[in-house]
């Protein structure tokens, strides 16, 4: 354990040790009281005091996020149905400005699954939790050059809107109070648990340009049973068409036409989500959960007629392989709580399992080398097979996890007449990686998959093995593996005065593959008067690798430095490659953070906050840039024939691939940043109401440190300029959102404004760095109540049809000509331009 972690061990321990341990009876006026006519945490019995609500980032029951030493943000009902947006995903990025999700293509997976971060992190250091508990993450890795390149976050869209109540942010590190991950902050979405109507919602819209056509419909509804047992059920289907806003290809085609397709991919999505509880004992017995099913189309990368991975007799005019996606997600949470006798405590024990399974295949492609495969191998120049599969599964990703936690909480006799709120608890964790290979001709060099056979392309080179656009998972990259882990946190609040808050939190978690880590949270809230308080926080934290950094490793085609297609190895950490350049096995990523900030309230009319934040984190898990081989040797001369002067080369020639990454712990980075919330409500005398809000949000990233374990690898080769500039520039360091909300009888209006920063990236044109300018997008929605069941709403998207700066096409070639118009790596809000949409929502 490191001296900042024992230090900071210390002093939470020292506050949990302030008070007496005597079961408390009273409360004092500075402590929380049950917040009332807000939405409950669980089913209200006579003899439970379980339905008060509770604020991520603090265990006191009635704890609100006005009165919290951390920044929260609460996002309700009506706010995600007026954002004119139907995944989870963009509601935050509209509403929430420390939260991104970048839009992607020609990105595998990716395209499917956007990564979604918070602060500027990564996607992977940001804890979702649902009704409180642990959600399990994807199956699938960001290999591409995107947002969260190498990490594997959580699927925020595998929970339909229609489900959720409110979704709480957490901009904080909370690592202490929640476990890995916590890094960058928490999001924690809370369920519905109506049970007195039924709620339908369709809705239809499209872009501008006339494309991405969407139909949406989802059902909500709930019953009671029993004594008082509720059971809340949503359903939600969504059919989105794809979008396309590629140039003319002047470069590889004659005459120039669309060859790629680049935006959001054709996709179709179906959910199925529960929520439920019922009395038992003294207590409650609960469970929630649900299914989702969700498949997507995306293109590759365009192959040209001549190009030696296309062939001719199936493609005169080249093709653009097809990428199907199917993601299933299932989740399932049962547990129970209940007080301890008619003491301030209760306790929680549940169960919660989840998976991820993402599931390929390729259409409309070939194996250039079954095409072309000899039928006599001792005759090279022989008659040829001519045949290949133009389909195939080419394999599947599998996460499951299996979370068991037992808490206890409760209010102690503190100092003087204020309550000691304590909570303590356990955690078992076993995560599990699993990867399917996929149909044999979507990896296979020819039928035999052996080397030694010569097979040639129409152009006389080396044809390539697998299907084209993504090859298949083989049995060497097949795994099922995983680990568990342990974990005991203890958390402690109390007012040392009727201003004075303070809290801590200790948590010490140990890991079946790389040990054990322990860290701190100290938290404070000064309220100097009724309007204006001082808060914050310092907290250590730490990451373990996820599983699927642990176990991962493909074969892929991508784009090497010179844009040229090549055979990709993502090598497993701790293999026989990272071993051979000297990479060590991952290790945890350690944090070090802090906010400070101040809460001003002079009235039920207004309301100000503003905190800064650092982030500092050492033995960051990246992906290594894409490592290639020397050309020439170190001493200026030719390869040898033995590679002895090129060990890259002589790593990488013998398994047959022209480049090569990895994951290792190798930078340190520091985030600073700043956030600033403020509401403004009048009411107007013929009973309107004006509702104005401002988001304004500020960071910076930089890489401090770079370093390389591999005497073969320097530290700017293991992690170059291009990774640097993605880390640090590709997301917006600027972000704000500014809102009107007026409602009038009948009428609701919603205005906003969402100001996005500008952005850059380098990873397709090494060495020279692109820069996309900020942008601002104005969405417009109106709604009108025909009846107090009935409500219509109108409304666009980026009403001004807002695009990216477009990619210069003399420093961006050769990428403008071949029809990336908007840039590629990083899209903050994309590249579709305006929507509108039309919606319907009824109750009965």
């Amino acid at each position: 354990m490191s001296i900042q972690h024992t230090r900071l061990a210390a002093a939470v321990a020292a506050i949990v040790a302030a008070g007496a341990l005597t079961p408390a009876t009273a409360q004092t006026a500075a402590d929380p009281q049950p917040v009332q006519n807000a939405p409950t945490a669980t089913a209200q019995t006579d003899t439970t005091t379980l339905d008060s609500v509770q604020v991520t980032g603090s265990r006191v029951r009635g704890r609100t996020a006005e009165d919290t030493a951390a920044p929260v943000d609460i996002i309700g009902r009506e706010e995600l149905e007026a954002s004119g947006a139907l995944e989870i995903g963009q509601v935050l990025q509209t509403l929430e400005p420390s939260f991104n999700f970048s839009r992607t293509f020609v990105s595998d997976g990716t395209d499917i699954l956007r990564p979604a971060t918070l602060r500027a992190l990564g996607p992977d250091q940001v804890l979702v939790l649902v009704n409180g508990k642990r959600r399990h993450q994807q199956a699938l890795v960001n290999v591409q050059q995107t947002i969260g390149r190498g990490s594997a976050g959580t699927d925020i869209n595998a929970i339909p809107i229609s489900a959720i109540e409110r979704i709480e942010v957490l901009r904080d590190g909370a690592a202490a109070q929640y476990g890995s991950d916590a890094i960058a902050g928490v999001i924690n979405i809370i369920l519905k648990r109506q049970t007195e109507h039924t709620d339908v919602s369709l809705m239809g819209g499209q872009y501008f340009a006339g494309d991405g056509e969407i139909m949406h419909g989802s059902v909500n509804t709930g019953w009671n049973f029993g004594a008082d047992g509720f059971a809340n059920l949503s359903a939600e289907y969504r059919n989105r068409n794809a979008t396309n806003r590629a140039g003319p290809d002047s470069l590889r085609v004659d005459p120039p036409r669309v060859t790629q397709g680049l935006g959001d991919a054709d996709a179709s999505d179906a959910y199925l989500w529960l929520n439920s509880g019922m009395s038992a004992g003294a207590g409650e017995l609960y469970a929630f959960g649900g299914l989702s099913r969700r498949q997507g189309e995306s293109g590759g990368f365009f192959r040209s007629p001549g190009d030696n991975r296309t062939v001719p007799e199936l493609y005169p005019d080249g093709f653009l392989p097809r990428i199907l996606s199917t993601v299933e997600d299932a989740s399932l949470a049962v547990g129970y709580k209940a007080p301890i006798g008619d003491s301030s405590w209760d306790w929680d024990v549940s169960i919660n399992h989840g998976r991820s399974r993402f599931g390929f295949d390729e259409s409309n492609s070939v194996n250039v080398s079954w095409w072309y495969e000899p039928i006599d191998p001792a005759d090279p120049t022989g008659p040829i097979y001519a045949s290949s599969p133009t389909s195939a599964d080419t394999g599947t990703l599998e996460f499951d996890q299996t979370t068991f936690n037992l808490d206890f909480r409760g209010s102690v006799e503190g100092l003087g007449d204020h309550l000691l709120y304590l909570a303590t608890g356990l955690e078992w964790r076993q995560d599990n990686y699993r990867i399917e290979a996929g149909d044999p001709v979507s990896y296979m060099y020819g039928r035999s998959n052996d080397r030694d056979i010569p097979i040639t392309g129409q152009t006389g080179e080396v044809a390539q093995p697998g299907i084209q656009g993504f090859p298949g998972f083989s049995p060497n990259e097949e795994v099922d593996d995983g680990r568990h882990s342990a974990a005991v946190y203890f958390d402690a609040e109390t007012h040392l005065s009727e201003r004075f808050l303070v809290g801590g939190a200790v948590r010490f978690e140990d890991y079946s593959d790389f040990g054990n880590t322990t860290t701190g949270k100290l938290s404070a809230r000064f309220d100097a008067n009724e309007s204006f308080a001082i808060r914050g926080t310092v907290a250590t934290g730490f990451r373990a690798p996820g599983v699927q950094q642990l176990f991962y490793s493909q074969r892929s085609t991508n784009l090497n430095a010179e844009g040229v297609l090549t055979d990709t190895l993502t090598a497993r950490q701790d293999s026989n490659v990272t071993r051979a350049f000297g990479i060590e096995p991952l290790q945890e990523e350690t944090s070090a953070s802090g906010t400070l900030g101040f809460v001003f309230s002079p009235g039920d009319r207004f309301s100000l906050t503003m905190d800064v934040f650092r982030i500092d984190i050492d033995d960051r898990i990246i992906f290594s840039s894409n490592i290639q081989p020397e050309s020439v040797g170190g001493n200026g001369q030719p390869c040898a024939p033995d590679n002895a002067n090129c060990p890259i080369r002589g790593i990488l020639d013998p398994i047959g691939v022209g480049q090569v990454l990895f994951f290792t712990n190798a930078i340190d980075t520091r985030t600073t940043g700043l956030d600033v919330v403020a509401n403004h409500g009048t009411e107007f005398a013929g009973g309107a109401r004006l509702d104005l809000t401002a988001l304004l949000h500020f960071n910076k990233t930089e890489v401090k440190d770079r370093r390389s374990q591999s005497p073969i690898l320097s530290p700017e080769q293991l992690f170059d300029d291009t990774q640097v500039t993605l880390v640090e520039e590709g997301q917006p360091r600027v972000h704000h959102v500014l809102q009107a909300v007026y409602a009038d009888g009948p009428w609701r209006w919603t205005a906003r404004g969402n100001y996005y920063g500008s952005v850059s990236g380098e990873g397709f044109t090494p060495g020279v760095k692109h820069t996309w300018g900020g942008k601002a997008l104005f969405d417009l929605g109106v709604r009108y109540s025909v009846s107090e069941d009935l409500h219509v709403t109108v409304g666009g998207n980026n009403i001004f049809d807002e695009y990216p700066d477009e990619w210069d096409r003399d420093t961006g070639a050769p990428f403008p000509q071949m029809g990336f118009k908007y840039g590629w790596e990083t899209m903050p809000f994309g590249m579709n331009g305006g929507s509108w949409y039309v919606r319907a929502d009824y109750r009965f």
